[in-house]
């Protein structure tokens, strides 16, 4: 358990790391391509190592250099190895989805599996899509969740509908297989996508590696078959989710904090983030190296966080300094994650004397004066650093087991302690 000690601040400079979602892609696009990839600015957290382990089970010779942040990648040229041991991805969403699909291009039979809460998570709507493309897919207990079955073998492709209502992965997944199956994949979106920034990340790195796909909005998507990923070097951008913790940090506290290495230009949808603590009452400084955030007196506002739900968290925190009351909607998706991000918040902020309440789809909060309390953090990173920051103006703030931020950011805590 960590005690955050309130603190004053002025101005401060940070530094986050690579995007998560980028490098799971990344790692996965040089994984499928002929040759070596070279990725730098890579996240190395536990998720994505779970990825890049994963991928070397099947096949993929991949080298990591975490002090530079550095992962080389002799790819398999979408030619995996047969699955000899359960692949283990703990509570990885993301490597769960994407690679359930990748492993379909592979040999022979592989079991994907997780911790307990990632037994409780979705995959029935991918599973049902696979089973449209006559693969073998399955979950094990029958309950559309991990641990999954597959056979992998020769892909046909052709038409497929999915159901993206709960998780844009789903598409993710379908997309960043489709390039290896005979004849591509047509696919129809016939509910959602949820988290669409998402999708034109998974694009946008598809293309870097040569791959041809025509979107139409995000309905349809045509992906030719028989094309090849072709190797090369990559550049992560830092994580924006990330950097959204320092950026509300800046809102709570009244201070100026730039994040360094973010552009104005930047595919990632929690990029927004900084246009909605704007219209809270906080100015954003766009500059060459980075992006800051100048605090101000904070009002509620209402706005749809479908595009940002890793932000819903701190957002809900960043609420409970503001005056009025705060309603964010189209986050019916957060109760599929690492926890119910939707439950939590509202149990946890209740505990700091702050009105929360959620619904099916959305979560309110009425800003207050917040107290100290100890925070439980279900094992959810994103839920322990978003309540640290309310520690910064409010002593007491407790939380426990705080090392669960290695899921996405092993130096948080580092990081965090900096601001002055």
């Amino acid at each position: 358990m960590l005690e955050i000690k309130p603190r004053s601040l002025s101005r401060a400079e940070v530094q986050v790391p690579g995007s998560k979602s980028y490098t799971h892609r990344v790692l996965i696009a040089a994984a499928l391509a002929q040759g070596r990839s070279s990725i730098e600015g890579a996240l190395f957290s536990r998720d994505t190592q779970l990825t890049a382990a994963a991928l070397t089970q099947m096949g993929a010779q991949i080298t990591a250099d975490a002090a530079a942040r550095h992962f080389a990648v002799a790819g398999c040229g979408g030619r995996f190895v047969s699955g000899q041991q359960e692949i283990f991805l703990e509570n990885s969403g993301t490597s769960m989805r994407l690679l359930t699909a990748i492993a379909a291009l592979g040999q022979g039979e592989y079991i994907l599996d997780g911790s307990p809460r990632m037994r409780q998570r979705p995959m029935a709507e991918l599973l049902n899509a696979l089973k449209q493309l006559k693969i073998d897919a399955s979950a094990l207990h029958h309950n559309g969740c991990p641990p999954i079955r597959i056979v992998g073998g020769p892909i046909a492709g052709g038409p497929v509908q999915i159901d993206c209502g709960v998780s844009s992965q789903y598409l993710s997944a379908l997309l960043l297989m489709g390039p290896l199956t005979g004849k591509g994949l047509e696919i129809e979106v016939i509910k959602g996508p949820v988290s669409r920034p998402y999708v034109d990340l998974t694009l946008a790195v598809m293309r870097r590696f040569g791959i041809s796909v025509d979107a139409y909005g995000y309905d349809k998507f045509k992906v030719a078959g028989g094309q090849c990923y072709r190797a090369g070097t990559c550049q992560v951008e830092p994580d924006c989710s990330q950097a959204g913790y320092f950026w509300a940090a800046a809102a709570i506290t009244g201070a100026e904090i730039k994040v360094r290495g973010i552009s104005a230009d930047s595919a990632q949808g929690d990029l927004g983030f900084v246009r909605v603590l704007e219209k809270m009452g906080c100015r954003v400084v766009f500059a060459d190296d980075g992006i800051s955030v100048i605090g101000g007196p904070l009002r509620a506002l209402t706005v749809d966080m479908g595009d940002m739900p890793d932000l819903v968290p701190t957002l809900a925190v960043v609420a409970a300094f503001a005056e009025g009351t705060t309603v964010m909607t189209n986050v019916a998706h957060l109760r599929a994650k690492e926890s119910d991000r939707l439950a939590a918040v509202a149990t946890e902020l209740g505990k700091m004397g702050i009105v929360a309440t959620c619904s099916a789809d959305a979560i309110t909060v009425t800003g207050g004066q917040p107290r100290g309390a100890q925070i439980k953090t279900y094992d959810d990173h994103r839920i322990a650093m978003s309540f640290s920051l309310a520690g910064l103006n409010v002593a007491g703030v407790k939380i426990e087991d705080e090392m669960c931020v290695g899921k996405s950011f092993p130096d948080y805590w580092s990081v965090f302690a900096g601001l002055n």
